[in-house]
């Protein structure tokens, strides 16, 4: 089952990111689809604030993965956009064997290897500030996240 959020601002992407993180468990693992631009990065922020991270949220694009751990529960946030084959030499699949929450951008790039459980969120654009969001939970505990919060 999907659900559907419509964002129409920075805020309510903030807004419900937070909401996400209310429901947080070790171990979590959301997927970030969609174009360049269109809320990803502004959806992690909303969760690391939530978390009570710190420190600037930007998006580790060069770097692969950047980890935050001075807040609440470790935040792995991984944007591979650049990502080669090379994923099993740089150890991201080890993260999903993390206690913390691991939020990807671009998770295609890793998708043979992603944990069976996990949600997949969609962002569409539909004008310069609004965005529908599709929650796609896989596993019971990312059904329970969205019909908690959606």
């Amino acid at each position: 089952m999907n659900y559907k959020y419509t964002s129409r601002s920075e805020e309510d992407t903030l807004e419900i990111a937070e909401n996400i993180e209310s429901e947080k468990f070790s171990g979590m693992v959301i997927c970030l689809n969609g174009e360049l631009g269109s809320g990803k990065t502004v959806f992690v922020k909303g969760f690391a604030n939530a978390l009570e991270v710190k420190e600037t949220v930007t998006s580790p694009t060069f770097s692969l993965i950047k980890e935050y751990d001075e807040g609440e529960m470790p935040l792995y946030h991984m944007d591979l956009y650049r990502l080669e084959d090379k994923k099993d030499d740089i150890g991201l699949l080890d993260y999903f064997n993390k206690d913390g929450i691991c939020i990807i951008e671009w998770p295609e790039m890793l998708e043979d290897d992603l944990p069976e459980e996990r949600l997949d969120i969609t962002f569409k654009v539909v004008d310069e500030n609004t965005r529908i969001l599709v929650f796609t939970p896989h596993g019971s505990r990312y059904e329970d996240v969205c019909s908690a919060v959606l």
